[in-house]
């Protein structure tokens, strides 16, 4: 059931420079990455997921990790998380070694592509991050959760609400502060993603929701709409839409940031993020990966400057 007033303010969790990065073909170096994350504190972002301890021999790209979380924490913006993503145990402990204050864990709610993201059935997934949440907590570290295909995925097509719920809820159980779920393939519609927040609210109170919504075919900003209507009130988000997933052929990187924080400034919804930083950032980080931003908005921001600039 959607709520008669949207959200006063929204959070953005930046996944640029882990979820945006992690499938570049070239490696990006640890110098880039470092720049891109002071980019986007500048831009005023206050959660910017910046690495994930996985075996380089799986994401090459994420190699540096431990490298670049202490760089990155050696000049910590004030009030801004970094969190980490870690798989497993071993991975929680090399992130917590490297300083990581918050961590993230992730499940799919699809038994086909949880074993061929991660090799293992939904419920040994979820017993794995069992000591991941009980070493954190006893760390003092945050976990936050994400389900993958919340709605659609490559190999089973259309995932039910329930089977989504019930993946929410154990990571909820587990500890997780907050549960982002993942459109991993992009085949949600607004529809379809308020029939699963309908299923997933009965088990998880909103206020511990997030939405991550890809762009495959061009629903993503939609979705994040349809969600404010269901009282969701924390998104992910990619700058310059970086980002896509080696397990679904096709499929585009993360919402951009810069098209959701344009949609939530037309409707008057408070982000605490500067628009002309972020497409600055979107443009210099696309030039770093040798193309032009994905982000609709960043492109049409851009275009606007550039006729304004011959005009003068």
């Amino acid at each position: 059931m959607t709520t008669t007033t949207l959200p006063a303010a929204v959070r953005i969790v930046e996944m640029g420079p882990r979820d945006g990065l992690q499938n570049e073909k070239q490696l990006v170096s640890t110098d880039t990455k470092l720049e891109l994350v002071r980019r986007l504190e500048r831009a005023g972002l206050k959660a910017i997921e910046t690495t994930s301890f996985v075996s380089p021999k799986w994401v090459p790209q994420m190699g540096d990790n431990a490298e670049l979380l202490p760089r990155v924490l050696a000049a910590a913006a004030p009030g801004v998380a970094y969190p980490v993503l870690t798989p497993n145990l071993k991975g929680f402990e090399a992130a917590l070694a490297a300083g990581a204050k918050e961590v993230a864990v992730f499940g799919a709610a699809s038994e086909s592509f949880s074993q061929k993201n991660i090799n293992c059935s939904i419920a040994e997934s979820l017993e794995r991050f069992r000591p991941v949440t009980e070493a954190a907590h006893a760390a003092g570290v945050r976990v936050r959760g994400y389900v993958s295909c919340v709605v659609g995925c490559p190999y089973e097509g259309a995932i039910a609400p329930q089977a989504v719920a019930d993946v929410a809820a154990t990571l909820l159980d587990m500890g997780c502060y907050e549960v982002s779920l993942g459109d991993t393939i992009g085949v949600g519609t607004p529809t379809s993603i308020q029939r699963m927040l309908e299923a997933v609210a009965k088990r998880v109170p909103v206020d511990r929701l997030a939405g991550h919504y890809h762009d495959t075919y061009g629903m993503a900003v939609a979705n994040v709409y349809a969600s404010l209507e269901m009282g969701v009130a924390v998104f992910d988000a990619s700058v310059g839409g970086l980002g896509g997933c080696p397990y679904a052929a096709g499929a585009s990187g993360n919402v951009a940031t810069e098209d959701v924080v344009w949609l939530l400034n037309g409707l008057g919804i408070d982000t605490g993020i500067d628009l002309d930083a972020l497409v600055d950032t979107a443009a210099w980080i696309s030039a770093q990966l040798g193309r032009e931003p994905a982000s609709r908005v960043a492109r049409a921001v851009l275009a606007k400057r550039a006729k304004a600039a011959c005009a003068s």
